[in-house]
């Protein structure tokens, strides 16, 4: 029973949201609402989780002082502090009961100055790497490389004011040629075909995958192997 459970659950939440997609009335229609009910309580449980196995992972680093320990400890730091910071909702100017994200809290500052600062550096040393990984997959090794090469140069050249420069003499006629208008066909076209294609693949994966755990031949959530 401690399996079929589980799976009956499953099974029949999976069904009743595909009737709720597909027959918008009553019951059926506002079935899917009342689930995210539900899932947003599930949520929390997930995250209670999610927070116990990141101070036991991190706490078992800095208690063994383990390498990196240090970063562990600044880690732990970081989410108690926030932690508390959007519980008790200290420095909130409407008190405990406005916004937890109100501005003039700390949660807003803790948000506003360190967690956006510290994205944006991030995302600023990743343009390192992908520098550095385009370097090295638009050499032209065979004809597949040399296209990407080329529309790659094309959409560079396209977002700056040289593009324009470099293909000004064109007349109105041939304005098609020119690189900002190669630049947004690459993009419209090739590019916006090779998003779908990926899009439907996954939309076919997350079907057939859903498809396996309402009808139970996919039972990992379970502890299965």
């Amino acid at each position: 029973m401690r399996r079929q459970i589980p799976l009956l659950i499953t099974f029949i939440v999976g069904i009743v949201l595909i009737l709720s997609a597909f027959i918008p009335r009553a019951p059926f229609g506002s079935l899917g609402e009342e689930f995210t009910v539900f899932f947003d309580i599930i949520a929390v449980f997930a995250f209670i989780l999610g927070g116990g196995a990141l101070i036991k992972l991190h706490g078992d680093k800095i208690y063994k002082r383990k390498k990196g320990w240090g970063y562990s400890l600044v880690t732990v730091a970081g989410f108690f502090i926030t932690l508390i910071a959007g519980l008790l909702k200290t420095g909130n100017p409407e008190g405990f009961a406005g916004k937890v994200d109100i501005e003039g809290s700390h949660f807003y500052a803790l948000y506003e100055y360190v967690f956006l600062p510290l994205g944006a550096t991030m995302f600023s040393l990743l343009a390192f790497f992908v520098a550095s990984a385009s370097f090295r997959a638009f050499r032209a090794k065979n004809r597949e490389a040399t296209i990407l090469l080329v529309a790659a140069f094309i959409i560079l050249l396209g977002r700056t004011f040289l593009g324009s420069l470099l293909t000004l003499w064109l007349p109105e006629q041939l304005n098609f040629l020119t690189i900002p208008e190669l630049a947004n066909w690459i993009m419209n076209v090739p590019n916006l075909a090779g998003q779908r294609a990926i899009m439907i693949g996954i939309s076919l994966g997350v079907i057939s995958t859903s498809l396996k755990i309402i009808l139970g031949v996919e039972s990992s959530y379970l502890g299965n192997d």
